[in-house]
């Protein structure tokens, strides 16, 4: 009898400590994106949340390490909305999966100057494939925001502030995952604001060397751009992508990666932990850059990695020149 009792006394070891939550909090490399999944707390849908969770504290067992958060996800998510230079605290705030489909997490990043609460869309086999900031506070007085999930998993967002006038401005979103379309589908918006609020566009690899004769700045315009930058060797560079093709904001990209040459002038990316695919074809005069394929997660729905950019010339300062001395009388 006390050898039975002993192997269930085991067995209930062995399953607590099978189920106990690992900590997130320090960069272990061990952690997979799965495990990233797992460490989030379920929730049930429908489900809402306001901007009042900026103001909420979270517990230590919800923290996620920023290095091991941009070593399983794209940091251009969070570089995008908080720069090159910030790295605000993650919180894992809750999961909502549909069975045997996707599961959205739900993110909070807390920098001192902005807020933001992101929904991260995965695949059935907890691969990356969409992602959307839903809430976001710039400590601005009379802005509000709010994001639900409803039963069938359409995900809604609405943003209010005042107006000059007075008058209360807001705008709300609908959005469905598709997983044919790799992305989430806008389906609803409607609002009363006449514009919405242009964030500036970071460049996280601007003070990298340029020294290769590609390196350098590609651009259609100030928010359509290409940066490359050296690579760990001649036949390696950094790059980063921003793009914007329309004007209400529905058409945006952005990726930052390492590509390399696979012919003169012809080079590619491509990452074991990302589906994005990219071909680079540089001229005299530009760069054409080409989607392969699966980077959905990297941009909007309608709109795609490509297009011709013209390299910027580069103007360099010009020595200051000698003082000319005054005539001797």
């Amino acid at each position: 009898m006390p050898k039975y009792l002993l192997l269930i006394v085991l067995s209930g070891l062995l399953f607590s400590c099978k189920s106990k939550k690992v900590s997130l909090a320090e960069n272990d490399e061990k952690v997979a994106l799965p495990d990233l999944v797992e460490f989030f707390q379920p929730l049930k849908a429908p489900y809402a949340v306001t901007d009042t969770i900026f103001r909420r504290k979270e517990s230590e067992s919800t923290v996620i390490n920023y290095s091991l958060f941009t070593r399983l996800v794209p940091d251009t998510i969070l570089t995008r909305y908080f720069g090159r230079e910030s790295k605000p605290h993650l919180y894992a705030v809750g999961r909502i999966s549909v069975p045997k489909e996707e599961t959205y997490l739900f993110v909070k990043a807390v920098a001192k100057d902005r807020k933001v609460l992101y929904v991260l869309c995965l695949d059935r086999k907890s691969r990356l494939v969409a992602s959307r900031p839903v809430i976001y506070s710039d400590n601005e007085p009379g802005v509000s925001g709010e994001a639900d999930m409803d039963a069938k998993y359409t995900l809604s967002i609405l943003h209010q502030h005042k107006g000059a006038d007075g008058q209360l401005l807001y705008k709300k979103d609908a959005y469905i995952f598709n997983a044919d379309a790799g992305g989430f589908v806008l389906i609803l918006t409607e609002g009363n604001e006449t514009k919405s609020k242009v964030l500036p566009v970071y460049d996280p690899i601007d003070t990298l060397p340029r020294k290769h004769k590609f390196s350098g700045d590609y651009a259609q315009d100030k928010r359509n751009f290409i940066a490359v930058r050296d690579g760990r060797d001649p036949s390696r560079f950094y790059f980063f992508v921003h793009f914007e093709k329309e004007e209400d904001g529905s058409c945006k990209g952005e990726l930052k990666g390492e590509a390399r040459f696979v012919s003169p002038g012809i080079a590619r990316y491509k990452s074991y932990s990302d589906p994005c695919s990219i071909e680079f074809s540089f001229g005299s005069s530009g760069v054409t850059m080409k989607e392969l394929g699966g980077c959905g997660v990297h941009r909007d729905i309608k709109c795609f990695f490509e297009g011709y950019y013209e390299r910027k010339h580069e103007t360099k300062a010009k020595p200051a020149g000698r003082k000319s001395e005054s005539p001797k009388a």
